[in-house]
Parts: structure tokens; C-alpha cells; sequence
């Protein structure tokens, strides 16, 4: 071979081996734990984000096994093998995975590894990432809607018993005072149980409101950033679809204060932001904290406004501009209350050029 060929084969070699050391480096770099595993199920290769999500041990499907029920999810080493051996991929969402004490919520892929050269496959891929804090997020989201509901049933409950429960219980009372002016006093007698059983009902009735009307728990102090950052991040998915542009103008390491329900209160204004730009648009969060420690939340879209005479109205149960049967009416209303227990408020304005300013002030504890 020629001096020419010689140095030719030399700068390939360096440059594969080149290249491998930048995988690695990647590989230790990337946010997503990887976990690589040989034909044998026998782990070549971690991650430090892998580690830090799981107790790695020496085989692939020892490890998953550790930490997760396999009644469940299967034989992970059945399949692993088929990863292998019929280059199948798999996605699991969901899975509780404990360890030393915790317990993560993870979103784990399997994927075949194969050869640069004859594409056969030497092994796979464990890809793991942590979406705790997001299904905690969805679990309260989801709470706070039973809750709407619950209020919107309890609300329909009321107005359909209270009015024929009335009347009963009029009918009653005239009952008995004609059957008293005759003397009769077993028809008397009936006719007070009738009536404790309708107050019973009644009592039932007020009780599954004050229930669907929610005494909101005081849970841990919370950077109030925190808060509007984990309402904009649940949202962003719709506001991607709707091309709307989320923007925001607060500092970081915003004052905390008590996070009960306040996470519901950003997360339907933004959605109602959204909603109100159906050809897309853009809201903007802004937050600042006064001399006197109240901080002002404003949420302003671009969308179309509303009437002027509705500013007040909007807040009050039942009553939406939305068509169609799109909104019940209640989102604002629960926000409005939520605001309130903190000793705050809730005010909606059109903005000067276009758009609407929904402000949240809010007085925050020393």
C-alpha cells in the first residue's frame, strides 16, 4: 500500500474513533436518561440522568424489574428480547418507578441499536424521562374540574328540587292546619314526619352546595413564579394548536405565597385567553408586586374583548359568552371565589388597542 493509502486509512480510524468519543459525550450530556444494553440484556453504558432516575444494575431487565410491578407492565426481559431479536420498539407511559425510598413517574422507550456497518442489531436502547411534576399537574387540573362539575350538578340539583320541594312542603302545612281545625291529630302526625323527611331534603341539598362551593385547604408557601410557570406549561400544548404565543414579562423568584388553588385560577384565564383567539394571537403574564405586598397578576390576549356592561356580569355563575355550548359559565366564577379566600380580587377590562386584561391582585403573607 502506498504511503497516500496509508495515512488515508489512518485519518478513518481517527476519525471513527473520533466520533465515538462525541457520542459518549452526548450521551452523558443529553437531559433524558439512556440506558444501553447488549444482546445479553447486560448494561454497557448509563447516563448520569439515568441514574439519577433509577438504580442501575448490571441487566437491563433486572433493573426495570427492581422498581416497577411487573404484573402490570410484563416480563420486561421477554420484552427486551424482542427488542433484540425482532427490532420491535415499544413506549410505555406512566409507570411508577420506586427506589430508594421515592417513587418517579417515568415515560420508558425501547429501541433496537444497530450496526453502522451490516444495520444488524448489538443491542438496545433504554430511553427514560420524568414527567412526575407534569401528571401532578394534570391529577390537580383534573380535581379542579371534578370540582366545576360537581358545583355545575350540585347548582342544577338545587334548581330542579327547590321549587317542587316549596310546594310540598306548603301543601303540607295547609294539611295539617285544616286536619288540626277538625281534630284529627293522627293525619297531624303523618304529615310532620312527611315534612322532616322534605327538610332532611333539603338540608341534603344545601349540604352537597356548600360541598361543590369548596373550602379550599391552605397547602405549602410556593414561589408565585412557580405557580404561573406550571399554568403556562399545561397550557402550552393548546396554545401551540390554537398558534398562539404565550409571553411573559415577570422576574424570577417572585415572593410566594400560599398555593391552594391558584394554579386553577392562571390555568383558566390563560385557557380562556386562548379560546378567545380562534385565528391565533398572543397572551402576555405580566406580574409585579406593589410597595404595599399585593402583586398584580394581568393576562392580556388579542382577541376580540367583550362588552363593556358585561365587565361584572362575566364573573357571575352560569354566564358565558361562549357559543355553542362551549363553556358553562363557572370557570370565572370559581376563580373569582378562589381569589376572594385569599383576601384578593378579580377584575376584566378591555385593553386600550384590542384584546381584554383580566388582573388578579392578590396580597401576599410576610
Amino acid at each position: 500500500m502506498s504511503k497516500t493509502g496509508k495515512q488515508i486509512t489512518l485519518n478513518k480510524e481517527v476519525s471513527a474513533a473520533g466520533s465515538r468519543d462525541f457520542t459518549q459525550v452526548i450521551l452523558q450530556s443529553l437531559p433524558v436518561g439512556v440506558i444501553v444494553f447488549d444482546r445479553e440484556l447486560k448494561v454497557v453504558s448509563v447516563n448520569p440522568s439515568a441514574s439519577e432516575l433509577m438504580n442501575v444494575l448490571q441487566s437491563a431487565d433486572v433493573t426495570l424489574a427492581a422498581g416497577t410491578n411487573e404484573k402490570i407492565w410484563g416480563n420486561w426481559q421477554k420484552t427486551l428480547l424482542d427488542v433484540i431479536e425482532n427490532g420491535k420498539s415499544y413506549h410505555f407511559d406512566n409507570i411508577s418507578y420506586h427506589t430508594a425510598g421515592s417513587q418517579v413517574v417515568l415515560q420508558i422507550t425501547f429501541v433496537p441499536l444497530r450496526g453502522s456497518s451490516d444495520n444488524s442489531i448489538e443491542g438496545g436502547l433504554i430511553m427514560l424521562e420524568n414527567i412526575t411534576e407534569r401528571e401532578n399537574i394534570k391529577k390537580q387540573l383534573a380535581s379542579a374540574e371534578r370540582f366545576a362539575s360537581l358545583g355545575k350538578l350540585a347548582s342544577k340539583v338545587a334548581h330542579e328540587l327547590n321549587n317542587p320541594i316549596d310546594g310540598v312542603m306548603r301543601y303540607i302545612n295547609l294539611a295539617k292546619r285544616t286536619i288540626s281545625e277538625q281534630g284529627l291529630s293522627k293525619p297531624v302526625e303523618y304529615l310532620e314526619h312527611a315534612g322532616e323527611g322534605l327538610k332532611r331534603m333539603v338540608q341534603i341539598v344545601t349540604e352537597l352546595l356548600e360541598f361543590a362551593r369548596s373550602r379550599y385547604s391552605t397547602l405549602e408557601d410556593t414561589p408565585l413564579d412557580k405557580i404561573i410557570d406550571d399554568a403556562v406549561k399545561f397550557v402550552e400544548p393548546q396554545a401551540r394548536a390554537a398558534q398562539v404565543e404565550i409571553e411573559k414579562k415577570y422576574q424570577s423568584a417572585l415572593p410566594k405565597t400560599r398555593n391552594s388553588n391558584l394554579f386553577q385560577v392562571f390555568c383558566n384565564l390563560l385557557k380562556n385567553a386562548i379560546e378567545a383567539m380562534p385565528d391565533g394571537g398572543k397572551v402576555t403574564v405580566n406580574c409585579n408586586v406593589s410597595d404595599n405586598n399585593v402583586a398584580m397578576i394581568k393576562f392580556q390576549d388579542t382577541g376580540e374583548g367583550f362588552e363593556p356592561e358585561n365587565s361584572e356580569a362575566i364573573f357571575e355563575p352560569f354566564f358565558t359568552t361562549k357559543t355553542g355550548g362551549r363553556g358553562t359559565g363557572l370557570g370565572l366564577a370559581i376563580c373569582r371565589d378562589i381569589v376572594e379566600k385569599y383576601g384578593g380580587k378579580i377584575t376584566a377590562e378591555n385593553a386600550p388597542d384590542v384584546g381584554s386584561i383580566f388582573t388578579v391582585y392578590l396580597p401576599l403573607s410576610e
